[in-house]
């Protein structure tokens, strides 16, 4: 058996997985306008593990959503699964966030374009086509009324990022779904395993998240 548990904390949303072989076995999630990840994820990891009778000397990997999407919930992610596998001495996995996103729907033709609210009216977002190949790599868009005019095949937008722009991107091509908002580490169970099977791991020393844009401190 190959138990991985996936961490996801890209967006608003708190999500833990377990998973076995690639098949998700447990799910604990919530999506906080706060962000209570800091105060929710250990939580969840130290429940889906004891109701499932798992410990964590039974993990195989730990799997991290890698960004892009908020500084601060990726850091927190990050974080919390570096320090899962340098004590348990198990590889990390990094998933890209906008691709475990767009596997929550299927489609027959097109091109799902997933999108990450990054605030005002910017998103990350990447291109895919039907069988969840990325055809155009991630980036930061700002999206108006003109935006995927050269486009001439039906577009599915899912995310909180695509939720902004229903009111402006009319044209009969585009798809909304509006129950696919943020992502889940539901999705990240047979990506892991993929990248588990193949030993596509992380040096848990150097590993970063994707901010994809600069983030400056205050000194």
């Amino acid at each position: 058996m190959s138990f991985i548990l996936s961490i996801e904390t890209a967006t608003k949303n708190c999500s833990v997985a377990l998973s076995n072989e690639g098949k998700t076995v447990a799910l604990k999630e919530v999506a906080d306008q706060n962000f209570s990840h800091a105060e929710r994820l250990h939580v969840f990891i130290e429940e889906i593990l004891k109701e499932n009778n798992i410990t964590y000397k039974d993990l195989s990997a730990i799997a991290i959503s890698k960004g892009p999407g908020s500084y601060t919930g990726l850091r927190i992610g990050v974080s919390s699964a570096k320090g899962l596998c340098y004590a348990l001495n198990i590889p990390l996995i990094s998933i890209d966030t906008l691709t475990s996103l767009a596997k929550q729907i299927k489609i027959e033709e097109g091109i799902i374009i997933p999108m990450i609210d990054a605030r005002r009216m910017e998103v990350y977002a990447a291109f895919f086509n039907s069988n969840f190949e990325m055809i155009k790599e991630v980036k930061a868009l700002v999206i108006d009324e003109n935006s995927f005019s050269d486009i001439n095949a039906t577009i599915h937008l899912i995310g909180d990022g695509a939720q902004k722009f229903k009111a402006i991107l009319t044209d009969d091509k585009f798809r909304f779904y509006e129950d696919v908002v943020y992502p889940s580490a539901n999705e990240m169970s047979f990506l892991a395993f993929e990248k588990y099977k193949k030993s596509d791991f992380e040096n848990v020393a150097y590993f970063e998240p994707y901010y994809l844009k600069d983030f400056v401190l205050n000194k």
